[in-house]
């Protein structure tokens, strides 16, 4: 009787294990105000000294179109200041690197210093694969933290890349 009730437990704990619905990616389209609408998506990272940041890759659409794709990059407060002029660094660890230069998006007209946002339009359209990536990210009187982007993170950022605003 016993085996029979851990039987029938195991049976719907595999059944409900495997009727979970996969996880959805956190690509959200935002109406912020009339004409002005932004895809975003939010990543909390972790760079080689196990420090915590958040990436947004976002696109804003105005009414005649495209207005850009920014990564923006936020570190925790007093224990990283971004060096604000610099560009970013984008390392596949192959043959592909590139250098995103520092661009506020015309809404945003500062940030704090453990934030700094990139125009990464152009990385993003030569992105081909979901592939790992570094990213190094100048430091005020440091070494470049460098915060490495796991394969799912690239794939949904490619899904963001790829959607479009009708």
């Amino acid at each position: 009787m016993v085996l029979r009730l851990v039987g029938v437990v195991v049976c719907l704990c595999v059944h409900l294990f495997l009727a979970t619905p996969p996880a959805l990616a956190s690509v959200h389209v935002y109406h912020e105000r009339p004409g002005q609408t932004t895809v975003r998506s939010q990543q909390s990272l972790r760079d080689r000294n196990d420090l915590s940041w958040q990436a947004i890759l976002f696109k804003r659409y105005r009414p005649d179109g495209l207005e850009g794709m920014y990564l923006r990059l936020v570190g925790f407060p007093g224990v990283v200041d971004i060096a604000p002029q610099k560009p970013l660094t984008i390392d596949t660890g192959t043959a592909f690197r590139w250098q995103a230069n520092p661009k506020l998006d015309p809404p945003t007209p500062a940030l704090p210093s453990n934030t700094n946002q990139y125009d990464v339009t152009d990385v993003m359209t030569d992105l081909q694969k979901a592939i790992p990536l570094t990213l190094a990210v100048p430091l005020q009187g440091k070494a470049a933290s460098e915060i490495i982007v796991p394969p799912y993170a690239v794939k949904e950022w490619r899904e963001l890349v790829a959607q479009t605003i009708e």
